[in-house]
């Protein structure tokens, strides 16, 4: 029995030691040659990169690779791992598919209904032209996709792993839809993100697929190896921001910088949080300056120090919510000068209900 996890990159990476992991460079037709096999040769659609993202490597490993009997796709920089945070073996994946028929990555549970997330930073034609095509193609997959479409699930990265003919299958299908979307939508003028349409709605269709088909699912972890790079950008631009106090240019680049790539905030890209706690940040202390004249940024303008500030109350603010905090928690509130607004903003991150977030923020604002 053989496992060959093909490892999708498009920069030069660190690969794993385990010679299970095969380094695939995706886009090579479109692209400088990195060293690593490409999957520009045999039957492939390389040259569709720009609107297919890792699929174009996925389309090539069902078309090309025939000397495995489990096949799986993961990234330079993620990797399916324990909960401890190693990277899965063979033999970790073979006892895993004794008992389960595919691994996926963890399922993301959003705030709100995929169809709302999709319409919000993406054109709402192309996930309905793509329900039109599975009705008329696979109408069988039909009220499967109308289901969860409304519902606030899906898998995320295009990461999984399952025997071969599973792979090929779940291919045939996907890639058989996809063909038909193609002739019907047209995303030349979106800009480069916005472009990998068929990339973000694959990761979708992988849920659609695996419950439709009844497939016992292995849900894993999936651990970074390291930040994505427009994640580190942003960081260390809101760091310059922050600095020189600059909220309202803070808050301008950022949310430039959110209406080009809408997924930053998403856990799989913003792995540490701090894109949050930024936006956090501003918010809270936009309103104390409002307020008070002054705020947090007056005090403390190094980004790391923000962050630990931030992360702080926080962490003390949900404490107490959940019944545990301690006495460093009050003595922090009674002495790090937290605002009502700052205590606020927390509570309303762990608050569902109004009754809990009036206890919480009237209680906390006692120890000020």
């Amino acid at each position: 029995m053989a496992v060959t996890i093909f490892t999708m990159a498009h920069k030069k990476f660190d690969e794993p030691a385990d010679k299970i992991y095969m380094p695939l460079q995706v886009g090579r037709a479109c692209g400088e040659d990195l060293g690593y096999p490409g999957d520009n040769t045999g039957d492939n659609i390389s040259s569709k990169n720009c609107f297919y993202g890792e699929l174009t490597g996925v389309y090539w490993v069902w078309k090309n690779v025939k000397t495995t009997d489990y096949v799986g796709i993961c990234h330079y920089r993620r990797y399916f791992c324990t909960e401890e945070g190693r990277i899965l073996n063979e033999n970790d994946y073979l006892q895993i598919l004794k008992e389960y028929d595919i691994i996926t990555s963890k399922k993301l549970k959003l705030n709100y209904s995929y169809y709302d997330g999709y319409a919000s930073d993406y054109n709402i034609f192309d996930l309905n032209t793509t329900g039109e095509v599975i009705r008329e193609k696979y109408p069988e997959y039909y009220d499967n996709f109308n289901r969860l479409v409304h519902g606030n699930g899906t898998y995320f990265a295009n990461m999984m792993v399952a025997d071969k003919a599973l792979y090929d299958e779940y291919c045939e299908w996907l890639f058989s839809i996809f063909d038909e979307v193609e002739q019907r939508i047209d995303a030349s003028n979106y800009d480069d993100y916005h472009k990998r349409v068929f990339g973000f709605i694959s990761e979708f269709l992988l849920l659609v697929f695996s419950e439709t088909k009844g497939l016992k699912v292995y849900e894993c972890k999936v651990g970074m190896t390291t930040e994505k790079y427009e994640t580190k950008q942003m960081k260390e631009k809101l760091a310059d921001f922050f600095l020189k106090k600059d909220l309202a240019g803070a808050k301008d680049y950022f949310l430039k910088e959110l209406e080009k790539r809408p997924d930053v905030l998403m856990e799989a890209s913003d792995i540490t949080g701090e894109l949050k706690v930024s936006m956090q940040v501003i918010a809270v202390c936009e309103l104390e300056r409002q307020e008070y004249g002054a705020s947090v940024i007056d005090r403390i303008q190094k980004f790391d120090e923000l962050m630990h500030y931030f992360n702080r109350l926080n962490d003390v603010i949900n404490a107490f919510r959940m019944g545990n905090t301690k006495e460093e928690d009050i003595q922090f509130i009674k002495l790090s000068g937290v605002s009502d607004i700052a205590i606020e903003a927390s509570a309303r991150l762990f608050c569902t209900e109004e009754t809990e977030l009036t206890r919480v923020i009237e209680t906390m604002k006692n120890f000020t």
